[in-house]
């Protein structure tokens, strides 16, 4: 955990608690079409957008933010200018994965994205004794764990053949890198972390079809 963006154990729970609200999108696309979650997701990413912006310049509208959610808000998040919190960041990162990524690489990305950065996170602030760059290694072993499973469930209800469980297991590996980083590059890990885990993903699979090895897209 960078000690530069940490906020009280308690409201860190409390922001993760939120955080595991948006598990709700990738479990929404089992249910639902690409198109659907567009057309919701789009008006959403973009009212969170300009209400982060407006609180940088307008002070009725960063009183109203502060006054719900300022406790849970990392410091560097309050800064003035293009620096959006993590909640725009989720919401422009489901968009934009739904968008470009077929549906199973979509919907991994993103459980790992919400289910791994709550473990990292929680594990990391409570137990994480040995610093690992700007994170702690209990943290990062924490990420890549919870991800292997969020592939192991997602590969199994899709019924994916081998070739997708490892891969996962390899974007599950360079998710946590990446987010471990994210904080040295000043990059929100909510947008890192999807695309990182998504990209590795797609190549993967364009790998395992180029060498005939089965491997799913479902679009």
């Amino acid at each position: 955990m960078n000690c530069q963006n940490e906020i009280p154990f308690e409201q860190e729970l409390l922001r993760k608690g939120i955080h595991l609200i948006s598990l709700s999108i990738p479990i929404s696309y089992f249910f639902f079409n690409k198109d659907l979650l567009l057309f919701v997701l789009g008006p959403l990413a973009l009212a969170s957008l300009v209400i982060d912006l407006l609180s940088k310049e307008n002070s009725i509208v960063r009183e109203i933010l502060y006054k719900f959610f300022g406790k849970m808000l990392r410091p560097h998040e309050t800064q003035k200018g293009l620096i959006f919190n993590g909640a725009t960041w989720v919401l422009i990162s489901a968009f934009l994965s739904i968008l470009i990524f077929p549906k199973l690489i979509a919907v991994t990305s993103l459980s790992i994205l919400v289910v791994s950065d709550i473990s990292s996170a929680i594990i990391g602030r409570k137990f994480g004794k040995t610093k690992f760059f700007n994170k702690s290694f209990e943290g990062t072993i924490a990420f890549i764990i919870s991800a292997i499973i969020m592939v192991i469930i997602i590969g199994l209800i899709f019924s994916a053949p081998y070739s997708f469980f490892i891969a996962g297991v390899i974007a599950s590996i360079i998710g946590a890198f990446v987010e471990v980083y994210s904080g040295i590059c000043k990059i929100d890990d909510n947008f890192s972390i999807p695309f990182s885990v998504g990209i590795t993903l797609w190549l993967l699979g364009l790998y395992f079809d180029w060498i005939n090895l089965p491997y799913i897209y479902l679009q």
